[in-house]
């Protein structure tokens, strides 16, 4: 049996607190919104009952942030992608901003199970005013469970989209073959990590260059000091994009940094603490 879902969010600005509104179709579903940083940032958490997605799934995710909402958006565990034998399992993520809309997509990890064929894909969209701070966090296999990622392959697509015309602006896109070995142990490759993470602040127009040089230099201070600091790196590869990328042999390794980063971004983009969401807590 295979599972189709999909799940529409919108939020919207009114008299200072951001609002959600819904619809759902199949086994995706949104948990109640929670304020614990005030009635301006409505954070909600994204759950998936089956608990995995397997061959032949297919789930679709769209969110719209409107004018002046500031929405964060979490999920109470890792994406499973199970081992298939037959058709590709797909998540799409289309998430839509309008001008002066904040949005945190920091879904836990997505793990790739031994002989999955899957794709995780991801499309932005942002009015030159919108900001987004998310991440792709992925696990090739369970190691510490000997059960490494030997069959299958993953696929990861992240994508801002221009609003005016067909072009890309920025654009990554890589499959991951678990019989790859170049790909998987090579050091100029993944060097053996499984574990792959990526960190990206967007603007929907070219941050200014000061802004940028702090970003880098703050984000740098703490990867420097971190325990990854050999695997990892942050650089702007467009006007509108800063990217941390990360290699590491443990998610909790990849997701710590990440979330440090993610902290201090929040702090110099839009003057605010490093809160974790409510549900990273319990």
């Amino acid at each position: 049996m295979t599972w189709h879902a999909q799940l529409a969010l919108n939020y919207r600005a009114t008299a200072g607190k951001t609002l959600l509104d819904f619809s759902h179709d199949g086994p995706l579903r949104i948990l109640q919104s929670l304020y614990p940083e005030g009635d301006a940032i409505c954070q909600n958490v994204l759950v998936h009952p089956p608990g995995g997605v397997a061959g032949g799934d297919g789930l679709d995710i769209k969110v719209h942030v409107k004018e002046g909402a500031h929405a964060l958006v979490t999920t109470p565990g890792a994406t499973r992608f199970y081992k298939t034998s037959g058709d590709a399992a797909i998540q799409r993520t289309v998430i839509k901003m309008e001008d002066g809309a904040r949005l945190e997509w920091l879904p836990l990890e997505n793990i790739a199970y031994n002989g999955c064929l899957a794709e995780n894909r991801l499309q932005l969209q942002l009015a030159p005013t919108a900001e987004l701070i998310g991440w792709d966090i992925t696990a090739l296999g369970l190691p510490a469970a000997d059960q490494p990622f030997e069959r299958g392959a993953f696929t990861q697509h992240v994508e801002l989209l221009s609003p005016s015309s067909s072009h890309s602006p920025w654009l990554e896109r890589g499959c991951i073959a678990a019989d790859d070995t170049r790909l998987l142990q090579s050091p100029i490759g993944l060097a053996g990590h499984t574990c792959l993470a990526t960190l990206f602040f967007i603007a929907g127009r070219a941050i200014s260059m000061p802004a940028k040089e702090l970003f880098l230099s703050k984000s740098r201070e703490i990867a420097q000091a971190h325990a990854l600091s050999a695997t990892c790196g942050i650089t702007s590869p467009h006007a509108q994009v800063i990217v941390l990328r990360v290699l590491a042999h443990h998610t909790e390794q990849a997701m710590d940094l990440c979330k440090q980063v993610r902290g201090v971004w929040r702090e110099l983009a839009w003057g605010l603490p490093n809160i974790p969401p409510r549900i990273w807590a319990m």
